[in-house]
């Protein structure tokens, strides 16, 4: 696809580790390691996200007259809506049972991770408009049903309702820092109730384990070994069989170690629970969790408060713990929207798609008022 009048081509290439590194990065930025060349070519590299388990990597890119890359996609061809964390299965099924073919579509995103940031990677900002009329494209060319951007970074929504696209909103629990620092500054923020229950907590969690945050060669294969164990206990009691290769993580600690924080419980000097998080500019990013041995309150201690305890050591403004879980709030996480963009072409089903949404979007919004309320800081007069 071309547009003549700004000489701007558009082109879909076979995964990103076709990609020069660098051309990536520039238009990924620095701030969110999920979008970086590094992280999405492991993916591909490990066997995690491809064809074969129904991710096949088509990224989307734009180029300029001089043929550089200025705007970019992390596009997918999906067989199935596994591993995406927004839920569109009863869209599927309604679009099915009215005799159309919902499979394979479009997906924007970065595989397995709900964590919001930019979907559109821009070098030069002016090309998102030309980014976003390329996944149309791609989808009506291949006669896909639909195009789905997800987790999209909210400075970037606009983008997409200017082009058309339907938005849909959603919610997580994200910690906020508010210039603390020391765990007890954030303690103090809180009711007095929360700040005896949360030490509590802490205290039993803890008891008897020596816990240690690893980072950069701290990493090493017999570290993994013990973490790929505690990923596929949790991977296979949550959605039956864990999307990541044990390949995967030996890359991560290989390439991103230094942007990659595994916090560990040992018993006796024997690893029995983990937590794995990246570090990004301004926020620290949990992934996944596990453990062989069922300690009371240790997935709130290492998920949840080791990982304020890394944020505010670091400076850095929040973390984000992942979809779902309003267990979170207790643990001064705070509702914040989420959103995704949709594109249907078909007209009927895009119709009863945005009648939906509609409905959907104030039902979130009371919620995340309703969470907000039960927050559980200290009320300021």
């Amino acid at each position: 696809m071309a547009d003549s009048s700004q000489e701007i081509i558009a082109r879909i290439d076979d995964g990103v580790a076709s990609f020069d590194a660098a051309e990536w990065d520039a238009c990924a930025g620095t701030a969110n390691p999920f979008v970086s060349h590094a992280f999405l070519s492991i993916l591909e590299q490990s066997g995690s996200a491809t064809a074969r388990a129904g991710w096949q990597p088509l990224p989307i890119s734009v180029q300029g007259a001089d043929g550089s890359l200025t705007a970019v996609a992390p596009a997918y061809a999906k067989s199935h809506s596994q591993g995406e964390y927004v839920f569109d299965h009863a869209w599927a099924d309604a679009y099915t049972r009215a005799g159309g073919r919902y499979y394979p579509k479009l997906q924007v995103a970065v595989p397995f991770t709900p964590v919001p940031g930019p979907r559109l990677l821009l070098r030069d900002k002016a090309a998102a408009p030309h980014l976003i009329a390329a996944i149309e494209a791609v989808t009506e060319r291949n006669d896909l049903s639909s195009a789905h951007v997800t987790f999209v970074a909210p400075d970037q929504v606009a983008l997409f309702e200017a082009a058309g696209w339907l938005i849909r909103t959603d919610s997580q629990f994200h910690w906020q820092n508010d210039g603390y620092a020391t765990f007890d500054d954030f303690l103090a923020a809180l009711s007095s109730r929360k700040r005896k229950t949360l030490r509590k907590e802490r205290a039993a969690a803890v008891q008897g384990l020596d816990i240690r945050h690893l980072i950069g060669r701290d990493l090493t294969e017999e570290v993994w070994d013990a973490f790929w164990e505690f990923y596929q206990d949790t991977g296979s009691r949550k959605w039956g069989r864990p999307y990541l290769t044990r390949a995967f993580f030996s890359l991560l600690g290989e390439r991103m170690g230094n942007q990659t924080l595994l916090i560990m419980a040992y018993r006796d000097g024997v690893p029995i629970a983990g937590a794995l998080n990246l570090i990004g500019a301004d926020a620290l990013y949990g992934r996944y969790w596990g453990a062989v041995e069922d300690v009371p309150f240790l997935h709130f201690e290492l998920c949840y408060y080791q990982a304020i305890d890394a944020a505010i050591a670091r400076g850095l403004k929040t973390v984000e713990a992942g979809a779902q879980g309003s267990h979170k709030l207790a643990r001064g996480y705070v509702p914040v929207p989420t959103y995704s963009a949709h594109y249907i072409p078909d007209p009927g089903f895009r119709a009863a798609i945005a009648d939906y949404l509609d409905r959907e979007r104030v039902a979130v919004a009371r919620e995340i008022e309703f969470m907000g309320e039960m927050a559980p800081f200290r009320r300021r007069s």
